[in-house]
């Protein structure tokens, strides 16, 4: 599980320093407070991509850090293990995710105080939380997520992965087939032909994207002499000339500004502007000053450089191809050439080839279609059932699992989600659902269902709750303690009936200070929790009444 998560200047979080407790915890605040940054931070520092945005106004990076209980997580430890990236005895059971994001929108990453890269955190990631987004609805209208949620429920990954190398050795033997039958009249004469232009080619020994780069070097080597005044110039305009640089005319606007903002903050705005324009002008002219260290006056390599254009200009108009297209050319010979000139040169060898991967394809995908229908068919019901507890009686959930017309690598079914909102209505496919909040009870008890199989020791569910209310939220919100008996749930919230189910309970808000605001988290307990509940429920004022009924539901709970 999850057990503690430090943030700094993340978003509008300047620093936040938060116990994760186990079972249902619920994350509640007002619109725009910030509940699903925390989401967003666990998110990225299990291998989410990033960029300078996360990073809090005025800050150089963003820190996030994540410790997590190993207790139940074999798996994990066990690829830790493999990864060389376990802690030492006595606390392997431990484990620390670390990610700095820079205001410049690099990153780094560490796991257990080893750097490591985004596709290791990632894959770390999947074997410790899930996360159901509010948006979850819009993907499960996607074929290929479809598809991907009854093979995660069916726990199919090893059989997806047999079929995939089948399809590999399918396909790559049926090109080969083809090929082959297509040059099988004229063989000796285009291998002669293929051994010639592959040779002259060899002689040249091309380089990927040679043309560009000597394109781009000529350019540079020819008009050096101009660059380097340029540049030159354009160093002592923004920044070398004391008088009359462009810096020095923007620091004394910034001085004067400086004292002017105490008489008015509404002169802080254009302050700011400028003072980050004098950064830009700094960093412009720190990169003007490298650029001109690369700039060289060099006759006889610009005479080089010409040469060799004009070789691969004369090589590119006999092959037909554009002196940039060059490389890829030779490749393509080569390849050809060996494919042509090997012992596979046998129709009849490579037919019965194919026919062997071919029945090994249908083999392993029959295999793997037996089990997404017996694995669907129990999806269905708990989604159907699930769909009714939410309100949806007589509606039924469905999942169609046909053959398809062509093979590919995740085999050769169709997978398509149906359903029917009332009795007595044909089932369709779930894209066609008109209703928004249809679609969005639909999509939760997908989700619900869905992750009672999931062995991850942690669900996330991000605001997957909405569009709906009254009894049904209550429902979700019991569904959601049931989970959280035996994993840990952490669950953004806007509705009192599923916070009240929660087992803990966190409150987001926003703190405003001198010309900042950041976001706070605050653990609720007896009172405290009993107001954020009657809070939820709406209201210009909160009643007596209204407390009274949050703590009916805080002790029904």
């Amino acid at each position: 599980m999850l057990s503690h998560i430090y943030l700094k200047d993340f978003a509008i979080i300047e620093k936040l320093d938060l116990e994760l407790k186990s079972g249902m915890t619920a994350l509640t605040g007002e619109t725009g407070a910030g509940k699903s940054i925390l989401v967003d931070a666990i998110g990225l520092v299990l291998g989410d991509r990033a960029d300078s945005g996360v990073v809090r106004h005025g800050a150089d990076k963003a820190e996030i850090t994540l410790s997590v209980d190993l207790d139940d997580t074999p798996t994990a430890l066990e690829w830790l293990q493999e990864q060389e990236l376990a802690n030492e005895a006595g606390e392997e059971n431990q484990c620390i995710l670390r990610r700095v994001i820079s205001s410049n929108g690099k990153s780094r990453a560490w796991i257990n105080g080893s750097p490591c890269n985004l596709t290791l955190l990632r894959q770390l990631g999947e074997q410790l939380v899930d996360i159901h987004g509010q948006h979850e609805h819009q993907s499960l209208m996607k074929k290929e997520m479809q598809r991907a949620m009854v093979d995660d429920y069916a726990d199919n990954e090893s059989l997806r992965k047999v079929v995939a190398k089948k399809y590999q050795d399918w396909k790559s033997i049926k090109t080969k087939l083809e090929n082959l039958q297509g040059a099988n009249s004229d063989h000796q004469a285009r291998l002669d032909l293929l051994r010639f232009q592959t040779q002259e080619l060899d002689e040249l020994q091309l380089r990927e994207n040679e043309a560009q780069q000597l394109d781009d070097e000529h350019a540079k080597l020819s008009n050096a002499g101009q660059l380097l005044e340029a540049s030159s110039q354009s160093i002592m305009q923004l920044y070398d000339d004391d008088d009359k640089s462009i810096y020095s005319a923007i620091s004394g606007v910034t001085h004067q500004l400086e004292s002017l903002t105490q008489l008015d903050s509404a002169l802080s705005e254009p302050l700011e502007l400028l003072q980050n324009a004098q950064i830009q002008i700094q960093e412009a002219t720190d990169l003007l000053r490298r650029y001109n260290e690369t700039i060289g006056l060099d006759p006889e390599r610009l005479h080089w450089v010409n040469q060799r254009l004009s070789t691969l200009h004369d090589l590119s108009r006999k092959h037909q191809t554009a002196p940039e297209e060059l490389f890829a050319k030779w490749q393509r010979l080569h390849a050809e050439l060996q494919s042509l000139d090997s012992d596979e040169f046998d129709i009849d060898a490579l037919q019965e080839k194919l026919n062997q991967a071919e029945a090994a394809y249908l083999e392993a995908a029959n295999k793997l279609s037996d089990s997404r229908k017996k694995s669907g068919k129990k999806l269905a019901e708990g989604v159907t059932n699930a769909m009714q507890e939410l309100g949806m009686e007589g509606g039924i959930f469905a999942i169609a699992v046909n053959n398809a017309e062509s093979f590919n690598a995740y085999g050769n079914d169709h997978i398509e989600f149906q359903v029917s909102g009332n009795p007595g209505q044909p089932l369709k496919p779930l894209i066609k659902v008109a209703s928004g909040g249809e679609l969005s009870r639909i999509s939760l008890a997908i989700q619900m269902i869905a992750a009672q199989r999931i062995t991850l020791p942690a669900l996330i569910f991000d605001e997957v709750d909405s569009g709906i209310g009254g009894g049904i939220a209550e429902v979700v919100g019991q569904q959601l303690r049931n989970l959280g008996h035996n994993r840990q749930v952490l669950c953004v919230t806007h509705l009192p009936q599923v916070a009240s189910q929660a087992h803990n309970h966190y409150q987001v808000s926003k703190v405003k200070g001198n010309n900042t605001t950041s976001t706070g988290m605050l653990v609720l307990n007896g009172e405290q929790r009993v107001k954020e509940v009657a809070r939820m429920m709406g209201g210009l004022e909160i009643t007596e009444s209204t407390l009274n009924l949050a703590k009916e539901m805080l002790a029904t709970a």
